[in-house]
């Protein structure tokens, strides 16, 4: 038995392979797969060229791919579609990145699980059940706090001519970009949320300005207001959060989080681990009987 779970954003995919008894065999990295944006035959064409996956896709018995936006049976078909075609011997299930999230903060205690990388969103989990109380609503209506959130600030205030000068002539030298380099890549390319997101590094160099301690804490009451306040048990129950946003930021974060009288729980940067450890107490022993 060969076991592959992955766990993927909209930017990257961290997928780990394990064997019956969950040793860890290989780990490795793709492209993010979201089926708002990518096809099954782009989830074929990525896997197909990548040297690792191919070493080992006849090898795989199961596959358990948790994902951003595969939040419906169509969605989800999407990438079980391209992921089937790769590993065409396999059981291939694939949840969404909640799901997923929930999965690797589970601490044997009800609680609930925010997303804040890429995008945001999150859910509730009492060890049987993930339910959402609100949707997600992409980058465009929703993700707050997210990296494209912050990207969306930090490039209207740039082409508003509301950047501090010593920012203002940091982001020109590091990026070079142009005013029709920008509306290209968000309206016209592929991927604009990946792009927006981009800029997290940048907004992380500068985090100490006041404008952008503004945002950081715009965003994060955001998301608390929308994300974490919708369950019941928000106040007696930890909060736990994933991705590269509520970790990089979690100072900002566990602020904000105090404020509004929230218990913060475990923030990790990639649930991938705590997906391994879920899958091996949880579903391992199911698959083996």
């Amino acid at each position: 038995m060969r076991i592959l779970i992955a766990d993927s954003g909209s930017t990257k995919c961290d997928w780990q392979l394990l064997d019956e008894s969950g040793k860890e065999l290989s780990e490795f990295h793709t492209m993010g797969f979201n089926p708002y944006f990518h096809t099954a035959d782009k989830v074929e064409e990525v896997m197909g060229a990548h040297a690792e996956v191919q070493q080992v896709a006849k090898e795989v018995t199961h596959v358990f791919f948790y994902g951003a936006g595969s939040s419906s049976p169509e969605l989800c078909c999407i990438i079980q579609e391209g992921l089937q075609r790769t590993f065409d011997s396999a059981k291939v299930v694939v949840d969404h990145d909640l799901v997923g999230a929930a999965y690797s903060t589970f601490d044997d205690r009800p609680g609930v699980t925010c997303i804040i990388g890429t995008g945001s969103n999150s859910c509730h989990f009492d060890g049987e059940a993930v339910h959402e109380e609100v949707p997600a609503l992409a980058y465009i209506l929703g993700d707050e706090a997210s990296g494209s959130w912050h990207g969306k600030k930090l490039l209207a205030a740039k082409l508003y001519h509301k950047l501090p000068a010593d920012i203002d002539s940091d982001f020109d030298e590091t990026y070079g970009y142009s005013k029709s380099d920008i509306i290209d890549k968000v309206y016209r390319e592929a991927d604009p949320n990946v792009f927006l997101a981009s800029f997290m590094t940048f907004i992380a160099k500068h985090k100490t300005d006041a404008l952008f301690q503004s945002w950081l804490k715009e965003g994060f009451k955001a998301f608390v207001d929308v994300h974490v306040k919708c369950f019941d048990g928000w106040k007696t129950e930890p909060v736990h959060f994933i991705g590269s946003v509520a970790y990089h930021f979690q100072e900002e974060l566990k602020a904000v989080c105090e404020e509004e009288g929230i218990t913060v729980g475990a923030i990790i940067k990639k649930p991938i681990d705590g997906l391994a450890a879920y899958h091996l107490k949880h579903i391992l022993p199911k698959l083996n009987h």
